[in-house]
């Protein structure tokens, strides 16, 4: 980080956060713990729970689980933060920190963007290929692209640290947001960021664009083969199969497209804040609960542990 700290100016950031109210303080504060709390039960349970429960090793939830560790890390690394301004007012974040936190957020972010669109692709071939399925999706291709999804969003999270925190942020030092986020870092630069913005819609398109085109692609050749299928039931358990991981992509990417598609003038911070407390806090809380209330196989598993859970407690207490 110290070549990043000689380009700038300032040594340290103050976060505005959401509100100023003081009577929103504590509110605010009790709701986004109980965000929070949900998100780890959430997506550390699931974790738990497709680890345990050998019927749920396979593709699918391989990449769930991943998901999970994913929701996890991006809301783990804005919530606690958020909180802690909220109950304590402190809102300074120092200079390596605001560059660790958006390092994180960018490339837990773009990983989730690849595995959604790995998601997609093996929808498609469960419901396009499904006499083919076993030998597309064998555990090293499965391991591969898991692998290629960290590494390509952590790549593209570097790539962006490096060329935000390489500019002269001397206008203030005040971040108009709750965490340190691309568009109201770049409202703290003195230097000409055209070409920045250039460089950020390329980065988009190979970290958001080019998995949603695999997704859309996917999907589309999904619909096609559904719409073959002459049974009435049979389409309903075709689409069954793909309705969670579709919901949780358009919730996904509806929110990215919002936030980060669009001139670096036309942004509202305030409506900014409202958008990202969606993405940040409330997308990784609903992602487990889409995939688990949808989804007979994991309500199935969850039950076989608490009945295992319920058996131990009596054997224990007999």
């Amino acid at each position: 980080m110290t070549s990043i700290e000689n380009r700038s100016e300032v040594n340290e950031f103050i976060l505005t956060g959401l509100t100023d109210t003081p009577e929103l303080q504590v509110p605010l504060f009790l709701m986004f713990t109980l965000i929070y709390l949900i998100t780890l039960v959430g997506n550390l349970g699931l974790i738990a729970l497709i680890s345990l429960d050998s019927h749920l090793h396979t593709p699918m939830y391989f990449f769930l689980s991943n998901l999970s560790l994913v929701d996890f890390g991006y809301s783990s690394d804005i919530t606690p933060k958020v909180m802690a301004g909220l109950l304590m007012g402190d809102k300074v974040i120092s200079y390596n920190g605001c560059a660790t936190q958006l390092f994180f957020f960018s490339g837990f972010g773009g990983t989730e963007c690849f595995l959604l669109a790995f998601m997609a692709y093996d929808r498609h071939a469960a419901v396009c290929k499904p006499l083919h399925y076993t030998t597309i999706m064998t555990s090293m291709v499965c391991a591969q692209m898991i692998s290629g999804a960290y590494v390509c969003g952590f790549l593209a999270s570097t790539f962006v640290i490096g060329t935000t925190f390489s500019l002269s942020l001397c206008k203030s030092n005040i971040v108009h947001h709750f965490f340190c986020d691309l568009p109201p870092l770049l409202a703290l630069s003195c230097s000409d960021i055209h070409s920045r913005e250039i460089g950020d819609f390329i980065l988009a398109s190979f970290s958001s664009i080019f998995p949603f085109l695999v997704i859309f692609t996917s999907y589309f050749l999904i619909f096609i083969t559904i719409l073959k299928i002459r049974s009435a039931e049979g389409r309903k358990k075709a689409f069954s199969t793909c309705a969670s991981h579709l919901t949780a992509v358009s919730i996904f990417y509806g929110t990215i497209i919002f936030m980060y598609f669009q001139p670096s003038s036309s942004h509202s911070m305030d409506s900014d804040k409202v958008v990202s407390v969606f993405y940040t806090m409330v997308i990784p809380m609903l992602n487990p609960l889409v995939y688990s209330l949808r989804n007979n196989d994991v309500k199935n598993a969850f039950r076989k542990v608490i009945k295992g859970q319920q058996f131990q407690l009596i054997h224990l207490f007999s």
